[in-house]
This record gives structure tokens, sequence and C-alpha cells, in this order.
């Protein structure tokens, strides 16, 4: 009884009438060391929360969310937690042991109230800094002394090769050999534009550095790396690189996994990016708040497709609302994906583990975490229109926005009238959506007869019903179809020419009645109206209706009916279950089957002439109701929003992309528009519960890293409403030259893909539980060239490297002696690392050396699978795909990108997972790849291309072999390989031998 109203008699008594001030190290460590320390100690640190040290006990690692208050005892979350006033925490807990005495409460309470003093120097611990990792130092550039011009043979040294030099030497070691001409134009060719060099450059560049001075050799290859530099092609192969790590994809995933129509703009703006080697730090800004930093470009609005470029939870988002439990953790974790992608690409941190407590190892906080959520509050993911011109965007989002606050406030004036109307004008609203019901049809699965997809307008179709017996008919009635699915709508697939014939012949060779024929000119769409056909007694037993000229679909053309009916003298339908048969039908049941036509289940008739009756009659009702005043607002709305409406239909037609932006929905997925963007209030939450919400969070970065490089960890804003400046704020913070991770993070990744290894071999995690650099002296001296010197430039990056002698060396070393022991993992450098070929390196080399490669760039993706139940959730058939199809022979970045059901032959060469951020592939050996590889329909289809082409171009197999050996491995055949490979081409044809050389790993290695 006395635990249970102990913390309110103490609450009651005034500090005054306890004891002598209370000692810090004499009365309160004793009682934490007792009850706290087993889980808030040196050992574990439940939920970030530490009273063994005192600067954390009074922050819990968070200067914003303070536990301990000096001097105010009962607003300190420490001592309400104790005390047994929080509802929801009480510590200890149970389980952990015995709760603290009154005596020991009303101690705790006296020393906050008395100031909570602690003096310096007696921690029980010591805690560890966490900014001591080489990750949060300051960059530091090694000077470097580079060997001066015409000190050969080391003239054409950089600094690369001095500091890994430098390295070698301190282990004893020395760099490999430089490969030859043809290894070094295959790499460079795959690493800079990822396609193969043609045989023709190959023996061109290895003509040039066979002969003539050092100097002229290092003048060629340079003006190499330049021309491939140039290339359009650059850009398509570093974006993939990009695009693995930031997750793109073009459908949501989640369960229902819709495909994401809008997202390529993004993918056309990150080559083209690369392609015009916009300055780093530009290329980071625009992604992360490119519309405030530097609007004006189409691509300051085409970048934010960064931040939606991940996975997306339609069910949690459009159907479920954000005031639901679920609504609220999808949302959650929406805004987590965006800060992790941003944190992860940019910094290489992983800020996602500081949800549900302080970061375990690094100097993350939870409130820093929830600072970053706050800077996304008011985004969603969902298409964004944009213009080429800047201004066109500029008028029309005005217009847009004008046109949301009229339609906004004429709602108001609606509810006005509407609770002045009662229950007339409830009757009438009720009448007239009956009508707009009954206009739209029958929407029961039995839609109707449906023909098969047609290729051209003029193809022919019919259908016709077999009465069973000849009748003697008054009319025919044909009754249109009505389909909701892409707003389609009435008279759907009814055709624009055709003709109704009735005959006893099942054929329709003889004894023809003809009924009626529009074939002459195109008739308009009927809706859902019936088309009534007076056959004057005409007696028959079939009766057939023939398309002559279709309607078209997407890109397509059809035949659609609901019924036919067949109306007797006695005004009975004797087509209603008759038998029925046509030239084809999709047959999809229940939908669009040939039985349809005749199960007497159909659109019903037009209902717009009572429709308009009953608005106009509403119309008239509305102007009886409130005063003149309103009725002019409402006139006055009314004009100014069919003015908008004109002006906005007199633009021409947007461009959409897929970005975070401000969404302006409706239902359940209504973002923030209706609050004009004002961003959502981001609570810390308690263990990273959405159900605990604690104080709000103010938009910042990680508080750490600010303090020591002078950087904000909180941003000073003068409008929080303004969800854009805090997108800007953070995207300064990223690119600040004294942040050290983000220029590390860029060059360690641009190293990776030259290299096969990064420098810090964890190219996300730069963070405790990450590897350490290799090379940190090189990492810093390539970070702070790249950031001073280069002022950003990628291009001057990649050819910094791939000037270099380490880049050039040799992969296959045959005597390295105990240097391959000691260093198995290369990670001094002493040679080049042996790479395989990406996927999509190798399927575009499959198809450039099949001839059949196209080089169109940009727009939307190719599909290589068919879509089948869309209206649900997509099933993506990759089986069903004809790898003959051209549209599909663009290069793999222009493939759409599928999240759930992955292309089977680019997984099983190990394509990246678009739902993940992955910041290097797997690289794996198996023999799946090998049957992938023999049997997959792509590659059996392009080796007869392959064979075809080298067929065309040369005569006689042996020379044919050695064009597809040239081709496929960038070299000439060998003598010993000639007659060989000449004699299973012979033997097998010249298909398999194409087969067999994609297949070789020579094929599919870099090098």
């Amino acid at each position: 009884m006395l635990r249970a109203v102990m913390p309110s008699v103490f609450l009651m008594l005034p500090a005054t009438l306890l004891a002598a001030p209370v000692d810090f190290t004499r009365d309160v460590r004793p009682i934490f060391e007792k009850h706290c320390h087993e889980c808030h100690g040196t050992e574990k640190q439940k939920n970030g929360f530490r009273l063994d040290v005192k600067q954390e006990a009074f922050t819990s690692g968070d200067a914003h969310a303070p536990n301990l208050l000096p001097g105010k005892s009962a607003e300190s979350p420490l001592f309400l937690f104790i005390s047994g006033l929080d509802d929801k925490v009480q510590m200890p807990p149970k389980a952990k042991g015995t709760r603290l005495t009154a005596a020991e409460v009303a101690t705790i309470r006296q020393w906050i109230d008395e100031g909570a003093v602690w003096p310096d120097g007696i921690d029980t611990a010591q805690v560890e800094d966490r900014m001591d990792w080489w990750a949060f130092k300051p960059l530091v550039k090694l000077a470097v002394p580079l060997p001066r011009d015409g000190d050969s043979p080391d003239s054409t040294q950089n600094a690369i090769d001095v500091i890994v030099e430098a390295k070698l030497r301190e282990h004893r070691a020395a760099p490999a050999q430089e490969a030859d001409a043809r290894t070094l134009i295959r790499r460079l060719s795959y690493d800079l534009i990822g396609l193969p060099p043609s045989p023709e450059e190959v023996e061109a560049f290895a003509r040039e550095q066979s002969s003539g001075d050092a100097d002229q050799r290092e003048k060629n290859y340079a003006a190499l790396v330049d021309r491939l530099l140039a290339s359009p092609r650059y850009g398509e192969r570093w974006a993939r690189h990009w695009l693995d790590l930031v997750h793109y994809g073009e459908t949501h995933g989640y369960d229902k996994d819709k495909p994401r129509l809008n997202a390529w703009p993004y993918r056309d703006y990150v080559i083209r990016a690369f392609n015009e080697d916009k300055p780093y730090e530009r290329f980071v800004e625009e992604q992360i708040a490119g519309d405030v930093l530097h609007p004006g470009t189409a691509d300051s609005i085409v970048a934010l497709g960064f931040i939606a470029a991940g996975p997306w939870d339609l069910i949690g988002h459009a159907e479920v609302p954000e005031s639901k439990i679920d609504g609220r953790i999808a949302r959650h974790l929406d805004r987590d994906d965006m800060v992790q992608n941003t944190m992860g690409a940019f910094t290489s941190l992983t800020v996602g583990c500081a949800q549900c407590h302080n970061h375990k190892f690094d100097p993350i906080s939870q409130g820093d975490y929830y600072s970053l959520q706050a800077v996304f509050a008011a985004l969603d993911r969902a298409d964004r229109k944009y213009f080429a011109d800047p201004d066109l965007t500029k008028r029309y989002a005005t217009l847009e926005a004008r046109q949301r606050d009229l339609t906004s406030k004429q709602k108001v004036v609606d509810e006005k009238l509407t609770s002045l109307g009662g229950q007339t004008l409830a009757k009438l609203n009720e009448n007239i959506e009956a009508a707009k019901k009954r206009g739209k049809g029958n929407l029961r699965a039995e839609f109707g007869y449906h023909s098969a997809i047609a290729p051209t307008q003029d193809s022919v179709k019919w259908v016709q019903v077999d009465l069973g017996r000849s009748v003697v008919l008054d009319k025919v009635v044909l009754r249109p179809c009505y389909d909701d699915f892409n707003g389609v709508g009435a008279g759907f697939g009814f055709p624009l020419r055709y003709r109704v014939e009735a005959s006893d012949d099942e054929t329709f060779q003889k004894d023809v009645i003809h009924l009626v024929a529009h074939e002459t000119q195109d008739v308009p769409s009927p809706g859902t109206s019936p088309i009534v056909i007076q056959t004057n007694g005409a007696t028959a037993r079939f009766i057939r209706v023939t398309a002559t000229r279709l309607a078209p679909r997407k890109n397509d053309y059809i035949f659609a009916l609901a019924e036919v009916q067949a109306i007797d003298t006695a005004n009975h339908n004797a087509a209603e279950g008759a038998t029925v048969t046509a030239l084809d039908s999709i047959e999809a049941p229940p939908r669009w089957r040939k039985v349809n036509l005749v199960d007497a289940i159909s659109p019903v008739e037009d209902e717009g002439g009572n429709l308009a009756a009953l608005q106009a009659e509403r119309e008239r009702f509305l102007a009886t109701l409130g005063d003149a005043a309103l009725h002019r607002e409402l006139s006055q709305m009314k004009q100014e929003l069919a003015e908008v409406s004109k002006a906005l239909a007199a633009f021409p037609k947007p461009d959409v992309v897929y970005a975070g932006t401000i969404h302006h929905g409706t239902g359940a997925f209504a973002g923030t528009g209706a609050q004009n963007g004002k961003p959502r209030p981001i609570y810390l939450l308690k263990r990273g519960d959405v159900k605990t919400p604690a104080q709000e969070a103010s938009p910042g970065a990680i508080s750490a890293i600010s303090l020591k490089f002078h950087l904000p960890a909180r941003f000073t804003l003068s409008d929080l409403a303004d969800e854009g400046s805090r997108r800007a704020a953070l995207a300064r913070w990223i690119t600040a030259r004294e942040n050290p991770l983000t220029w590390r993070s860029i060059v360690n990744r641009v190293w990776q893909h030259h290299f096969g290894r990064a420098l810090v071999d964890t190219p996300n995690d730069f963070g405790r539980m990450g590897a350490k650099p290799t090379n940190p002296a090189l990492l810093d001296w390539l970070a702070v060239t790249f950031r001073d010197d280069m002022h950003g430039s990628l291009k001057q990056l990649h050819k910094l490297i791939v000037m270099s002698r380490t880049y050039r060396q040799s992969s296959h070393v045959p005597h390295a002696g105990d240097i391959a022991a000691r260093d198995g993992d290369n990670l001094l450098l002493w040679r080049q690392n042996r790479r395989k070929l990406d996927a999509e390196c190798v399927r575009d080399s499959v198809l450039a050396v099949a001839g059949k490669l196209d080089l169109t760039m940009g727009g939307p993706s190719f599909q290589d699978f068919v879509i089948e139940k869309p209206q649900h959730s997509p099933h993506y058939e990759y089986n069903l795909h004809d790898p003959n199809d051209p549209k599909s022979h663009r290069r793999s970045i222009y493939r759409f990108i599928v999240r759930s059901q992955q292309q089977p032959f680019m997984t099983t060469l190990d394509c990246a997972d678009p739902s993940m951020r992955v910041d290097k592939r797997n690289e794996s050996i198996s023999p799946l790849q090998a049957l992938a590889l023999k049997n997959n329909g792509l590659t059996v289809t392009m080796a007869d291309h392959f064979a075809n082409r080298v067929q065309r171009e040369t005569s006689g197999k042996e020379a044919q072999v050695q064009r597809a050996v040239a081709l496929s491995l960038c070299r000439p055949a060998t003598t010993e390989e000639i007659p060989t490979l000449t004699a299973y081409a012979e033997e097998h044809g010249m298909a398999n031998l194409c087969r067999l050389l994609m297949n070789l790993n020579e094929f599919n290695f870099v090098d």
C-alpha cells in the first residue's frame, strides 16, 4: 500500500522539509548503481540511455531531448519514470528488479530540484568518443612529390601511383607490369561505357601502342580515355551504378507492385547529368532540393525522382488514411526510406539504426534521426507535372494551385447551400447520382463479346448468332459495351464501320439478307444507346455482325459487343441463350466470352437526357437558397474557375515525373496538399513506435558531426511551413566543403567500379561497424583533389584514376612471389583485380556482337515481359516475351525494372535487387549462370543473329570463325584455336559456335 501512494506523497513535500542537501557521490550514485546500471550502464544502454556518464545521463545522447532538467524534477523524464508518475514507462520494470523505495525516490527528487549537481571527473565509466573514427576526422591532403617531366621512366606517374607504390614498398612488394594494349582498350571500354570495343578499334589502338615513343603512347592512351568519356554511352554506363545505389525501380513494390510509368525521366536525368559532367555538388543538390536551390530548369524538378526512387506501399498509403495506425506506420517507413536513401547515398552513414534508440556505434542520436525525417515531412511520392520551359512550369503550377484553392472554396459554399436545401436537395442529389450510375451501364463481369486484338484498323472481324431455327424477325438490336477499365467508357469496342446480315446459310454464301450497312464512312460511337435495326419481317436462322473498320484501343484495334438481340413478332428475344460463333475471340472468363453476347446482360440505355433535366431542376432549386451575396460569391468563383480551367487547357501536354512532391490527393492518400504543403509534425518515437510519440522534432542533421565541422545541427528557418527550405538546408549541409563524409563517399564509390573493390570495402557504411580504408592517405588525397582541384568533375576523377599506372596493371601476375600469399585480396593494389562483367554488360555485349544493339537514348523503358492481371496485382511474365522484339534490343539501362518479379536471366547474372540500396553487387560464379548463358532465349536468339552477321561480313568458314572471335573476345584467334573452332562450326553450325564464344570466361570477364 505504501508503494502505491509513495510517489504522490513525496511530490507534495517541499524539498526544504527533507534532509540536508543531497550529495551525488554519497547519495545518488549508489541508487543508480543498485537499480539502473544493469540496463543503463557500461555494458548496456537500453533505448540509448545511460546513467554512468554525466553528459549522457542528462541528455540521453541528444541535447534536444533532455532526461534531467536541473531544478525541475516534475518535468524530468528520469524522475517521472522512477516515481511511477509516467503511465507508460516505469523504471526499473518489474522483470528487472525491485522498484526504488520512497526514500530513494525522494532523494532523487531533491537532488534534481537542488540543481542536479554532478561533479566532474567522477563518472563511473568513461564514455567512448564516437567521433574518434577515421570517417569523422577532417580531410587531410597528403603532399605528394610528383616526378618532373623528363624524369624517365617515372614521368607517367600521377599521385595515385606515388601513394600506392609507397605503400607497396612498406610491405616489400612491387607493382605488376602494365597490361597489353588489347586488354587496356577492352578494360577502358567496359569501365567507361559498358560496351566492348569493335575489332577495328582494338587493332588500331594496338598498332598505335606498338610504335612510337613512350610520350606518344601516353598521348594515344589519353586520347582513348577522352574519347570514351565524351561518348554518350558513358552516362548510360555510370547511371546504372547510381541507380543501383538509390534502389531505382519502375514498380512500387510491396503487395500489389503496380507499374510506375513516370519513373524513367529521373533515369534519363542521371544519364544526362553524367554526360554533361555536372559538378557533383550540383548533382547532389538537385536531387534533394533542385526546385529550391536551382530553379528555372527541368532538371531541378526531374532530379527529385531521387527522393521517390525506392519502394512505395500503395495499400498503406492509398487505402489506409494517415489517421490510422497502419497509415502512420506506412508513412513513417516511407520517410525512413527517403532519409536512409539520402544519407546512405551521399554520406555513407547508416542513420536508420537510430529509429528506435541512439545509434549503438556511431555518433547519431535518435533526435538526429527524427530531425532528418522532419526534413521530408511534407513529401509524398507522386506524379509531378513539368515542362521543358521553366516559365511554363511556373505558370502551370500557379494556375493549378489557384484551381485547387477555388475548388476548395466552392466546396465550402456548396456545403452551406446543402445545409439550407434540406431533404429536398438531398433527394434531388440522390436522383442525380442514380441517373449517373444508370448512365454508366451494367458493371457486371459478363461484359460481352470481344474479338482478338488486331494490329491494323482495317482487319475484318465477324460474330454470328445461331437462333436454332428460322425465325420471323421484327427487329435486330445491337447493344454496345461499357467498361470502366482505363476510362474507356460507353461504346467500348463498337466498330466505326460495320454491316448486319441475316441468312439461313451458316456460311453466308447464299440467300443473304442485308439488314444494314455502314461501310463507307465512320459512324459516331453510340455510347450505351442500343442500335435498333428494323427487319421488315425477314426470316432467318443466322444473324451475323461484321466489323469492317475496328475501334481503336491503345496502339491496336478491336471489336466488341455487349449483346445481340433477335426480336420476333411476338416481342420475344429469340437470340437469348443461342449458339455463338466468331472469326476469333479473346475468351477471358467471365469477361469477354462469345456466350456473353446472348446472356441478356448489357448496359442500360443512356440516361443523359434525364440526367440533364434533373441537374437543371437542381440548379433552379439552388437559386432559391441563401442570400444574393452568397450567390454572387458562388457565381464569381465558378466564372474564375472556368477561366482557370480554360487557361490550363490551353497549355501543351505537360511532362510527368514520379518524384518526391507535395501530393494533392483525396481519400486516404490525401498528402499535405490540402494544407498547402505544410509539413506534418514529426515526433521522436519512443522505441520507434508510432503509438508512443515524444517531443516534436525540428528539421536538422547529425549533431555531433555538425558540432565538429561547424555546420548547423538543427536548421534555422525563417518559415517552418516552407518545406523546400528544409530540403535546401540539408542539401547544403551534405555538400558543405567541411563535411568530409560526402567527398570521401563519392571518390570511394568511383574507385570501386574501376578496381572491383573500394578503398573502404563497405561503401554504404563509413561507421564503426564498417571497414577501415585500406589506404587512408589515398582516399583523402582523392577526396580533396576531387573537391578542390577538380571542382566536383567526375570525368576528371575517372581520367585521373584510369591514367594511373596502378589502374593499368595487368591482372595476371604469374610470378607474384610471396606477395600473393601475404596479400591474396590485393589490398595493396600490387595488380589489377580480375573482374566479371555485370549483368547489363553481358546482355549489352550479347546484343552488340550480334549486331542487334539499338543505341536509341532516353524515353520510356522497354518491357521484356508480358503483364497478366494488370488490374489487381500484376504478374510480370518474362517467359512470354519474344527475344526478337526489336523494342527490347536497347541498352539494359533502359529496361523496365520490376521489384517483385525480377528478370530471371539478369538475376542469375547477379543483377541488383531494386528493392534494396545496392552499393556493391554480388559477384558469383555458379552452374546456373552457365546454363542461362547457354540456354536462355536471348542468347540462343542472338547467337543466330551473331552467326548471320559474321556470314554477311566475311566469306569462308575460317574467316568467319576469325571474325566471330575478334568481335566477341576483342583479339585475334590464335593459330591453335582456328582449326579447332572451324571444325566445331562445320560440325555444329556457326550459330552454335557463336553461342559457345558467348559462354567463354573470356567473354564474360573484363580481362
